[in-house]
């Protein structure tokens, strides 16, 4: 449904943030041996909006795409400052910025999340390099917001991650000395309301990490207690909290939730105790398995559409990413954008703290199982990409 960035500051098995974190995949346990699915009929859209640059860790990346066809995302420009774009289904692209972002090298904006209104969600970075978020109507009206509690530091602030079909965002705020991070949601009146994983840690890069929302107002994402154990959680709309692990594991191991949809399924990741991660599916009534693509050296599910089926990156043996399709029987299907460079982890979007994946990265999906996401050419350039079946 939702697009979800590829993060690596609350993802345990994607190792810290520089500071600051918006969105994206973790881990799981246990292989799950699952059948794979053959080439199958598919076509690759790819598109580089209007400004983006053409140097190395320059260009386009499609972050999220809405039940239209409709995709959100960014782009970094020559100068390496980042801009929001939406492309809409008939391929007009319209960029954007947030009047308060900075102009500066890893300063700018980001589009996140996308719902079926073209009501978009993201983050912004200004001069003095905090976090701000934001929403863009449909007319291209932008709205800045700060969580009351919004730190004013540099790369603490309000970070958006997802936005539902009723405008609801819900996002991470950073703020105090130790720069732990706390949840919040935004309701459509604009009121903020903050809140903590009952058991999440108060110490440096500790606390609650929302990362997908559901069309009815659940949160899932992970919280990172004292002992730096990351654990799935479920917020429901009413507040109510559940908490879920795949399995014990040890420091800078465990469970984070990307993705819900709207039955309440969610799709996560798991890093075990050989530090190795998989991709995990829990439904509504908390039963979970877990899976990986043939082959995968590290498994990150980033959505799940209303029919379970779920898409993602998942890292070969060369150090690069390819796509890959989760059926709701388990099927899973691989892709590999036509030019992609084999590729590894380097830095796009906003600097250190947010990362996307050379290779192919398959980033969103939505209930026609038409997937957003990103890819990188043979000159290390980004690309955005639409994958229809």
């Amino acid at each position: 449904m939702h697009g979800r960035k590829l993060n690596r500051s609350r993802i345990p098995g994607i190792r810290g943030r520089a500071g600051g974190a918006a969105l994206a995949l973790a881990i799981m346990l246990a292989l799950a041996v699952l059948p794979t699915g053959s080439a199958q009929a598919q076509t690759f859209t790819t598109f580089d909006s209007p400004g983006a640059g053409t140097g190395p860790f320059q260009g386009t990346a499609g972050l999220a795409i809405n039940t239209a066809e409709d995709i959100a995302g960014a782009y970094v420009d020559a100068n390496s400052v980042y801009h929001g774009f939406v492309r809409l289904a008939n391929g007009t692209i319209t960029t954007f910025s947030a009047l308060g972002a900075g102009k500066g090298a890893l300063q700018g904006t980001a589009g996140v999340s996308i719902n079926t209104g073209l009501q978009i969600t993201g983050l912004y970075i200004d001069a003095s390099n905090v976090y701000h978020g934001f929403m863009r109507a449909a007319n291209g009206t932008i709205t800045e917001f700060d969580a009351p509690g919004g730190g004013k530091g540099v790369f603490q602030g309000t970070i958006p991650v997802g936005i539902n079909a009723t405008g609801l965002i819900t996002g991470d705020v950073f703020y105090g000395a130790s720069d732990a991070s706390h949840g919040f949601v935004r309701l459509g009146n604009g009121t903020i309301k903050e809140f903590d994983v009952p058991g999440a840690g108060t110490g440096t890069h500790q606390g609650t990490f929302p990362i997908g929302i559901n069309s009815a107002g659940a949160v899932t994402g992970t919280y990172k207690d004292k002992n730096a154990v990351y654990h799935g959680f479920v917020r429901a709309a009413n507040g109510s909290i559940t908490k879920f692990n795949v399995k014990t594991v040890g420091a800078h191991q465990g469970t984070s939730g990307i993705s819900i949809n709207t039955a309440g399924t969610i799709t996560g990741t798991f890093k075990d105790t050989s530090n190795a991660t998989h991709g995990f599916v829990r439904t509504a009534s908390g039963t979970i398995s877990t899976f990986d693509p043939p082959g995968s050296m590290g498994t990150f599910p980033a959505s799940i559409n209303t029919a379970g089926v779920i898409t993602g990156a998942y890292t070969i043996a060369s150090g690069g990413f390819q796509g890959f399709e989760r059926a709701v029987n388990g099927t899973i299907t691989t892709f590999v954008v036509p030019g992609a460079s084999p590729g590894g982890w380097l830095a796009f979007l906003m600097g250190p703290q947010h990362n996307l994946p050379l290779g192919t990265g398959g980033l969103s999906i939505n209930t026609a199982a038409d997937i957003a996401g990103t890819y990188s050419d043979a000159s290390n350039v980004y690309h955005g990409f639409l994958r229809t079946p």
